[in-house]
């Protein structure tokens, strides 16, 4: 009719339609990012939360189990912060005082050998290295300090902290209900069917990761404490709690890490680099490699340039945020596309089937 093909009328449509909903959600970032992250906390706590719940009469199971839940993690919390918060507070207000006599211990450091090739420029190595901390150290301090006040300026940190929980407790309480209302609004069975095998999938995929995350944070920090404790470095909390934070963003996150620590320790005086030189490499093949792979199941595996691609592009749309939720993005929509290609499949074999 009129010349107009329905069906590119129709993925014209389509496109546009996704492209409005693209926009939308950039427009709304912020707001989706303190969701989403209330949904990663509400995955960590799902496990204790189930478990409390098959253990309860089922009347008040649900609401008791959280209310539970929610009660431990305020003394955990509180008990956290009274032992390990102090020591890494103080460790941090240390680290900050001796960032202008940090140039002090230069000399000694760059009288490590290197390798024969990167010889010939030592000099310009220890000129780059020495740049940033000429002038007493100020420009290091400043850009600290600058980065401190953007973060803990105004309500807004505080805010978000109390809504996350907030959040994360009416997910796990409504989050079946609002799942089930979603797939029974389809009238199409079909339909039906495919959006709640996705999901199904999604959640069985998100639980995973989240829970491994969490798991490789804990012993990346036990780890790093007692490599540090044992080879005499200092602030040994301060950084293997920035290691442990650093776990949760692929690739860069491992890599940033190493390189902090290892400048850190080389600068105060650690008398043994090339253990941890030695020791990095060894630690991050058990934990990408046995570790991350065992508690991962295949559902969860993106390949490694994808992964790569997806870090640095989530960075330029949503910082260091986007570097995080860029490897559960990837494989959610991984997982949209498996299921989507499994059903149209299905649906060319059915005439097949049923002419036999």
């Amino acid at each position: 009719m009129l010349g107009i093909d329905i069906r590119a009328l129709r993925a014209v449509w389509t496109i546009a339609l996704f492209a409005v909903v693209v926009a939308t959600a950039y427009a709304i970032r912020e707001t989706l990012l303190v969701f989403v992250v209330a949904l990663f906390f509400a995955y960590i706590l799902s496990p204790v939360v189930d478990f409390l719940n098959s253990r309860l009469p089922k009347r008040v199971a649900r609401p008791l189990s959280l209310a539970i839940v929610y009660l431990a993690l305020i003394g955990v919390l509180i008990a956290a912060g009274f032992s390990v918060g102090t020591r890494l507070v103080d460790e941090a207000n240390s680290l900050a005082k001796r960032l202008p006599d940090l140039s002090q211990n230069f000399n000694g450091l760059f009288k490590l050998p290197l390798p024969a090739w990167l010889e010939p420029m030592r000099n310009r190595i220890v000129y780059a290295v020495q740049e940033p901390f000429r002038g007493g150290g100020q420009q290091w301090l400043s850009y600290v300090t600058s980065a401190g006040s953007k973060v803990l300026s105004g309500l807004s940190l505080l805010f978000y902290l109390v809504l996350v929980p907030i959040l994360s407790f009416f997910f796990l309480k409504d989050g079946t209900e609002m799942r089930d209302s979603i797939v029974t609004s389809l009238t199409n069975e079909r339909q039906r069917a495919l959006l709640d095998s996705i999901l199904t999938d999604i959640h069985t995929l998100m639980g995973q990761y989240i829970r491994a995350l969490v798991i490789l944070s804990i012993a990346t920090f036990t780890t790093y404490v007692i490599f540090l404790s044992v080879t005499g470095a200092s602030y040994i909390f301060l950084l293997s709690g920035i290691a442990a934070a650093l776990e949760f963003i692929p690739v860069v996150g491992p890599l940033t890490a190493g390189a902090i620590i290892l400048v850190v320790t080389g600068f105060t005086g650690y008398p043994h680099l090339i253990w941890f030189v030695i020791f990095w490499p060894c630690f991050r093949l058990f934990q990408d490699y046995v570790l991350s792979p065992y508690l991962m199941s295949s559902g969860v595996e993106v390949p490694p340039l994808l992964v790569l691609f997806g870090v640095l592009a989530g960075e330029q749309v949503a910082g260091v945020p986007g570097m995080f939720f860029s490897v559960p993005v990837i494989a959610t929509l991984r997982v949209i596309y498996v299921q989507a290609s499994k059903a149209r499949r299905q649906r060319e074999l059915a005439p097949m089937m049923l002419k036999q």
